[in-house]
Order: C-alpha cells, then sequence, then structure tokens
C-alpha cells in the first residue's frame, strides 16, 4: 500500500503541499482536474518550465491532434487477426471521451467544439498484399462493439465519395481499399490541456510559469523537496510535497533519475523529432474531412505512419501530412542540445547501446529521411493526394518526442514506442515516460495512477467519485454493444458532435 507522508496541515499552511505537478502539457492538466474533483481542498501547486501552458507535446501544431483510438492506427495491428492492442486503445480514448463529456457538463468545457471536432478516422491502402491485410483487419475488428460501426470499401468510387482528393488522378488497376469510422475525431490538445488547468486553478491551484524544477529529493519524513529556478529572475526556488508527478515530458526521465528511485534504473530515452507538411488553402481544406493512416515504411517507427488530416485549430481548418522523421539530441522542442547526454549514466549505458544494435532499421530509416530532397519527400504525400501542388504545402516542426529504451531479459535493452507509467518510493512519486498515444489516454493512465499511488482514498471515497466522472471505468467500458451506442450518442450530444 503507498506509503503517503502523513498529512498534518490545513491548506492555509504552504509549508507542505498534498501534490505538485512538473509539466504544463495534457498529463498534468488532466491529472490536475481529476484532483480537482476527487479533492478539491487539497494544496496543489503546478511548474511550468515555459512562459505558458501547452507549448511543447500538448501544443496543437506540435502534434497531428488524432483521438487515438485504434481506428486507423495499423501499428497497433501488425498482425490482423490480432485486435488485443487496438481495442485496448479504443477503450481507454472511449473512456477519455466520458471524461471530457463530464466536464462539459459541469462548464470545465464550456465550449467543447472549441477542443474536439467530429472527423472520420479512415485507412487507405494499394497493392493486393496490403488490400488483403486491411480486409483481414476489417473482417477482425467488425464484430467488436467499438468497432462494429467501421466501413470497408475496395471500390474506388467509393472510396472518392468518402475522401475526394486521394482518387482524383489516380490511374492505373492497382488494388486500393479503405476502412472509415465516421464518428472518430480531431483533438486540440492545446486547448484541453489548457481548460483542464483551469478547472485545476478554480479549484485553488497554483500555476507558476517560467519555473523550471531540476532537483528532487525526499526527505526523511517521506516528503519531497522539489527544487528550481524562475527563469524570469535567475532566483532559486523551493517547495515541499507529499506526492510529485512527473509530466514534464522528454525531461521526464531526466527528473526521475534525479529522485534517485530503483524503477527507473537501467531506463534511456531516445529522442525523434517530426515535421509535416501543412496546407491552408480553403479550396483543397474544405474537400477534404477524414484523418487518412497508411503503412509505414520498413524500417520507420511505428509513430512515422504517413497520414494526410484535416486539423480544426482556433476553429480554422488545415491539412497536414506526415510525419517526417528529424533528428536532434535536444528532448523538448524547446530544450538543449545536451539534454540527451544529461540522461545517459553507468546504468543504462549497456541497455542504449543494446537497443540501438537493435534497431539498425530505424537508423537507417532515420538517415534517409534526414537527407532526403524537399522534392522527394513531397512525392510522398502524392501516394494519398496525386493532385497535390507544392506551391500549397510548406513544412512546420513539429513536436519532439522521447521514445522509452527498457532493460530487456534477453536482448538487454530495448526501444519501445509506447507509454509508461512508473511509481516509486512508495507511490509518492509517479512519471509518465514515453509518447504516442498518450495524449489520448491520458484520463485512464491517471486513473490507474490515482488507484496505485492513493489506494486507501481511492477504496474510501475516489472510486465513486471517479465512476461517476467516468462511468465504464470502473466497468470494462465496451465490452457491451448497446452500453457502446449509448455512450457514444450520449457523450457525442455532450461535446457538440452530433
Amino acid at each position: 500500500m503507498p506509503a503517503h507522508p502523513e498529512r498534518t496541515t490545513s491548506r492555509g499552511d504552504s509549508a507542505i503541499l498534498d501534490v505538485v505537478l512538473i509539466g504544463g502539457g495534457i498529463m498534468s492538466a488532466t491529472l490536475g482536474a481529476m484532483l480537482a474533483k476527487l479533492q478539491p481542498d487539497w494544496s496543489v501547486k503546478l511548474y511550468e518550465r515555459l512562459g505558458d501552458v501547452a507549448q511543447e507535446s500538448s501544443d496543437p501544431w506540435n502534434n497531428a491532434g488524432t483521438g487515438h483510438s485504434g481506428f486507423a492506427e495499423l501499428n497497433y495491428m501488425p498482425d490482423p487477426a490480432n485486435s488485443a492492442k487496438s481495442e485496448e486503445i479504443a477503450r481507454q480514448f472511449h473512456l477519455s471521451r466520458q471524461f471530457w463529456a463530464s466536464l462539459a457538463t459541469s462548464g470545465d468545457l464550456p465550449d467543447p467544439s472549441a477542443v474536439i471536432s467530429p472527423t472520420p478516422h479512415m485507412d487507405l491502402v494499394f497493392g493486393e498484399r496490403d488490400v488483403t491485410y486491411l480486409r483481414k483487419r476489417y473482417e477482425t475488428l467488425r464484430s467488436l462493439p467499438l468497432f462494429s460501426a467501421m466501413e470497408y470499401s475496395e471500390d474506388r468510387a467509393q472510396i472518392a465519395e468518402w475522401a475526394p482528393l486521394t482518387m482524383e488522378g489516380r490511374f492505373g488497376s492497382e488494388p486500393v481499399a479503405a476502412t472509415r469510422y465516421a464518428e472518430a475525431t480531431d483533438v486540440d490538445f492545446g486547448a484541453l490541456t489548457r481548460a483542464l488547468i483551469e478547472t485545476t486553478r478554480r479549484a485553488g491551484a497554483m500555476v507558476e510559469l517560467n519555473h523550471e524544477v531540476d532537483s528532487l529529493t525526499r526527505g526523511e519524513d517521506g516528503t519531497w523537496s522539489v527544487s528550481g529556478t524562475d527563469r524570469k529572475t535567475g532566483k532559486r526556488f523551493t517547495a515541499r510535497s507529499r506526492f510529485v508527478f512527473v509530466g514534464a515530458g522528454g525531461y521526464a526521465l531526466k527528473l526521475m533519475q534525479k529522485a534517485r528511485i530503483p524503477e527507473v534504473r537501467g531506463f534511456g530515452v531516445f529522442p525523434i523529432g517530426a515535421e509535416f507538411l501543412r496546407c491552408d488553402n480553403p479550396a483543397i481544406v474544405e474537400r477534404h474531412n477524414g484523418k487518412i493512416y497508411g503503412q509505414a515504411a520498413n524500417g520507420a517507427p511505428p509513430m512515422s505512419v504517413p497520414h494526410l488530416d484535416k486539423r480544426v485549430i482556433d476553429g480554422k481548418e488545415s491539412l497536414l501530412f506526415g510525419p517526417y522523421a528529424t533528428f536532434s539530441t535536444k528532448l523538448l522542442k524547446h530544450g538543449k542540445l545536451i539534454d540527451l547526454f544529461t540522461t545517459v549514466k553507468p546504468g543504462n549505458a549497456l541497455v542504449l547501446a543494446a537497443a540501438g544494435l537493435h534497431n539498425l532499421s530505424l537508423v537507417k530509416y532515420l538517415v534517409t529521411q534526414l537527407v532526403a530532397s524537399r522534392s522527394a519527400k513531397f512525392s510522398e504525400i502524392t501516394t494519398f493526394y496525386p493532385g497535390a501542388n507544392p506551391a500549397d504545402w510548406y513544412p512546420i516542426q513539429a513536436g519532439q518526442r522521447a521514445q522509452v529504451i527498457k532493460p530487456h531479459p534477453r536482448k538487454i535493452g530495448e526501444l519501445t514506442f509506447g507509454t509508461e507509467l512508473v511509481t516509486g518510493a512508495g507511490g509518492t512519486i509517479a512519471g509518465l515516460l514515453g509518447a504516442s498515444p498518450g495524449a489520448s489516454t491520458a484520463v485512464p493512465i491517471m486513473l490507474n495512477l490515482l488507484q496505485v499511488c492513493f489506494t486507501e482514498r481511492w477504496d474510501a471515497s475516489w472510486s465513486a467519485i471517479a465512476n461517476e466522472l467516468v462511468p465504464g471505468f470502473g466497468a470494462g467500458s465496451g465490452g457491451d454493444q448497446q452500453e457502446v451506442d449509448d455512450n457514444l450518442r450520449q457523450t457525442g450530444a455532450l461535446l457538440r458532435l452530433s
């Protein structure tokens, strides 16, 4: 059972905080909003190193805005007969959608359309091999409640109706197939993060911008000393807290290492950046309504699956295509070139080296992407949109992702592409490592954190409140067709997704 220091101070006593959140992104924001509902009398402080929240991976232009739900991400299902991961991702997003709908009901999301928009998710593949794969994938998924509304077609006219740009100018007799899930979404995780943090602030939380945490030390009394620098004044600050959540994106591992918890011993990170092509031409944008995913290139990491996306940000629609991999030793977009080297320790050096040897195809892929000409990169978009004109598109740099490298019993080191919640020191500290599909699944991740780190409170009162906020969490959401249909209808109305 988590061993939290005994709570002896009142909210007005600033000597010891109940919770410190490090990082102003979607993860800290989600946890803060949950605590505002579960325990509004607690003292909470959030530290963000930049001048505003949601400036790194949660910024809407630093990600593709996909409400990751397993509908179109082929990398979640390399074996078309094994739907386990796609089902789990879909179930998790189902829960996130429930939480956001609860916040819309309470007024904490006063304008849901600024956060989430109805956007179909599609797959589009070519050639007999990939068409056969997609057909088998569809046959596996269509019997599952969360995927039962998925459509499939090998008819070019039907696909052209779903996504006109993809078929115009496409000649020849090459086999083509597509799946479509009409009631999927595009999410502005920046707007969502700001709304969640405002919910936290209204419950009394303090938000400190331009405050960079660089030290975590646990005292003999079990509380954490959280120290850092005010980047505006250069002055040092220190706070004490019973619980610390490290939601610092690429800096999370570095801070967890500073906390000296054994649970991250041997862990490492590998940074991968991304660039997208963006189109704002209304004549083109208005003719494409969806997020269309394809198959990844040989050696490409799962997060590099190509996709052509509709985006809705600040009420304006755009298209994105990508991602194209980039590389930097920074662990954050607004980080430093020495970042990666600061995470290399005697305990993880061999793990890092082994992971590198096991991923030579990834290294080759990155080198190919880095040296590719602009014309070579643009040619990739014509796979999805044959009539694309280079004059309508321009490159934008997306966020930096720090993929997790973990110790492995046989491989010594293994590069992973998911997200991993790490807890330590008797449940008094937790951090999230990794990247996609983190933002879309923040709600179940944080609910699991609360169960693990605050077991007694969860069992005593929090679970009942959580089940009101996220009705499907305790009931195994997604297993019954009627439940799924009712949930989509109810949350769709609350989030204005009709």
